[in-house]
């Protein structure tokens, strides 16, 4: 079914008809409406409710896929790990250990979901700057692929539990190589004053204290920039400072195994131009390719943001002179992204009738009691009636893993679509679950 151009006023953002056509696991039908890798949203809507995610297993498969043969054809001996925190779901985690890829954990939970989900341990690589005794043991335990050194003090708290339980740590020193992404101030961990890795000038003489700790085995180097990066400007200044950090440290004498490039490949919410994997793959080749050493790869928006999206419902409609708030039955709580980053989503109708309505102008909103619950500004849409449905795209990343109760609203149901067939994978939360844990004391009257 052919979709309708939005209103010309619209020139910064994508029509409908534009979002759908650049995604190709989206399509629109005259009888079904909007319909995501071939199943019509409407009808999980008419079993699960609103609002509820949508997550196709096929997109990620595919994704994970393509960023394989990209680095494959770049000549690159290359891992995928998937950054477990974009979407940490069990069957997300399924689907990416079927197809091979490891992960990248920043917690005791993201590592024992990973090991759930079928990954071995030493596939993981365990990256965060305040990881705790508890953790590093768990980790050593189990045979952890890689920790990621944050810090020369994280550095000594590894090595002394190392020794203590007669195990040795296989350790990469994150650099901090002061770059700056380009990208959201609160998504960047590459600049100097960002909290993360090793400044770049302490960084050769930790590694050499590393190698004469024992319990330690340093295995090579680790950056990573940021989340959301649109420029592989970014990524060719960080990766020529990581190989001639490497190739100081190979000339010392010192081991270099593995060379950790991080995550934070955009992808194109708004249709934007974005860096192609297969370009990635050549700016990795380019820069420390002639290394010869093994690469790590640690994607995690890139493989499943478009994989997913949130269906919601319209409440209501709120006029106030000339201003049109479309209130969903979706909030914050569900999507915190518009209002922590004022990221930006694609909103499309999904049923067929209101794909073919003409926009107009309106602010769409949710329920939750807060200003910043607001998920477009002078969105243009069709007019939406209270039971319209739209589905907010490109909420596979940091969508259903970010959500609250915040306002003492439930969790939205979560579907996983593949091969034409769908399936619960969250139920909604009862509301009663709400309290269920909580304790008063008896002393209160």
């Amino acid at each position: 079914m052919a979709v309708p151009a939005l209103h010309p006023l619209a020139d910064a953002d994508p029509t409908a008809a534009e979002l759908i056509a650049a995604r190709p696991n989206l399509s629109a039908h005259a009888m079904d409406g909007l319909a995501l890798d071939g199943v019509p949203l409407n009808a999980i809507a008419d079993a699960l409710g609103t609002p509820a995610w949508v997550i196709s297993a096929e997109t990620i498969r595919a994704r994970v896929r393509r960023l394989r043969a990209a680095l494959r054809a770049a000549g690159l001996d290359a891992h995928v790990h998937y950054a477990v925190k974009a979407n940490d779901h069990l069957a997300v985690l399924r689907v990416v250990a079927a197809e091979g890829a490891g992960a990248d954990v920043v917690s005791e939970g993201e590592f024992r979901r990973a090991r759930r989900a079928g990954i071995a341990a030493n596939d993981i690589v365990f990256s965060g700057v305040g990881k705790t005794d508890a953790e590093i043991r768990l980790a050593l335990e189990e045979g952890v692929g890689q920790l990621n050194i944050e810090s020369a003090e994280e550095l000594e708290q590894i090595g002394a539990l190392a020794a203590a339980t007669g195990r040795t740590a296989p350790v990469a020193l994150r650099i901090n190589p002061d770059i700056d992404a380009g990208t959201h101030a609160k998504i960047s961990t590459g600049r100097a004053r960002d909290k993360f890795g090793v400044a770049f000038a302490d960084a050769a003489a930790l590694y050499a204290r590393a190698t004469a700790m024992p319990g330690v085995r340093p295995v090579g180097l680790a950056v990573h920039i940021g989340s959301q990066i649109l420029s592989l400007a970014p990524y060719r200044a960080a990766y020529a400072r990581l190989a001639a950090l490497a190739r100081e440290l190979l000339a010392a004498g010192h081991r270099v195994e593995q060379l950790d490039c991080g995550g934070g490949l955009g992808v194109p919410y708004r249709n934007e131009p974005a860096p192609s994997p297969e370009a990635l793959a050549n700016a990795i080749a380019g820069t420390i390719g002639g290394l010869n050493l093994k690469v790590i790869l640690e994607p995690g928006r890139w493989i499943v943001a478009q994989a997913g999206l949130l269906l919601s419902a319209v409440r209501l409609v709120k006029r106030t002179g000339d201003q049109a708030f479309v209130v969903l039955d979706a909030g914050m709580n569900d999507l915190v992204r518009p209002a922590m980053y004022e990221a930006w989503h694609g909103i499309v109708p999904v049923g067929a009738a209101d794909l073919a309505r003409a926009p107009a102008p309106a602010d769409i909103v949710g329920p939750v009691c807060e200003t910043g619950d607001t998920f477009a500004r002078d969105r243009l849409l069709p007019p939406l009636a209270p039971g319209a449905r739209v589905a907010i795209l490109d909420a596979g990343a940091y969508g259903s893993v970010m959500s609250s109760t915040y306002n003492a609203r439930p969790q939205a149901a979560i579907a996983l679509i593949e091969a034409g067939r769908w399936a619960e994978i969250r139920p909604r939360q009862p509301i009663e679950a709400l309290w269920q844990d909580e304790r008063v004391p008896d002393w209160l009257p």
